[in-house]
Order: structure tokens, then sequence, then C-alpha cells
């Protein structure tokens, strides 16, 4: 395990996994800001931080089409993020190349800031799809080195 560790594959890895999970995590700061500033909450009690009066707060239970926007973006992440992340350790633990190691890592990474400037600032599509596409096929490129390592062992 030690030497996985100290692998220049694992830590690059490391640090790209890091980088994504972070932007992640920023898309429910960039939720919340939305929220707040939209005045658009979904649940009751959050709309006490904004009014204090009953019938403001009423009107603050709505959906919002720029909060919407950005949650929109947080859910893709979620659903290409992680596994990014259990494929991209699987793929680390196959031995590849260093350089064809980074040039997963870092189209994967590129693609999903490219995609989610491309959601939260609405530009006109192919771009969205297609950032979608190239971090999608990236990933599939690393489960492919997986399987087939695993199977020709």
């Amino acid at each position: 395990m030690a030497h996985l560790i100290n692998s220049d594959v694992f830590l690059a890895f490391s640090t790209y996994a890091t980088i994504v999970v972070l932007k992640m995590i920023f898309m429910s700061f960039l939720t919340a800001y939305y929220r707040i500033t939209e005045k658009a909450f979904s649940n009751w009690e959050d709309t006490g931080t904004a009014s204090k009066d009953p019938e403001e707060r009423k009107k603050m239970l709505q959906t919002n089409p720029n909060v919407e926007r950005v949650r929109r973006c947080h859910q893709n992440d979620l659903e290409n993020i992680v596994p990014f992340v259990v494929i991209g350790l699987l793929y680390a633990l196959t031995n590849p190349d260093l350089s064809t190691a980074l040039w997963h890592f870092r189209v994967f990474v590129g693609s999903r800031f490219i995609h989610t400037v491309s959601y939260v600032m609405a530009i006109p599509q192919p771009s969205r799809a297609l950032s979608w596409m190239v971090g999608l096929l990236t990933t599939f490129s690393m489960a492919y080195r997986v399987l087939t390592t695993a199977l020709f062992l």
C-alpha cells in the first residue's frame, strides 16, 4: 500500500480528484448564494433569515430559475464526479503510464469546469453537452483500462 501512495500516478489522481471534489462542494455555496440573493427558499425555516414578516416569508417559498440552474449543475457534478473518483482510484491501481494518467485526469477536470461555466452562465449548446461528453468518455476510458487489466491478469 505504501508503494501506491508514493506513486506519481496516485499523487496526481489525489490532486485532481481533490480539485473536482472541492469544486463540487463549492456548488453548495453557489446554490446558497443564489437562494439568498433571489430570496427563493425551499424550507420555511430558511426564510426567517431574510424576513420576519410571515406573508413575505410565504412568498419566498418558491422555485427560481437561477437557483434551479445551479442545483441542476450541482446534481450533474454528483452524477459525474463520484464515478470519476471511484473509477479513477481503480485506474490508478492498474499502474498506468504517468503521462496517460495525467491526460485522463486533466481532461476530466477541465471538462467539469467548462461544464459548470457553460451551465451557470447559460452558454448556448452544444458547449455544455460537449464538455459533459468529454468528461464521460474520459471516465469510460479509465474504466476500460480497469476492466481490461482485471480481465487479462
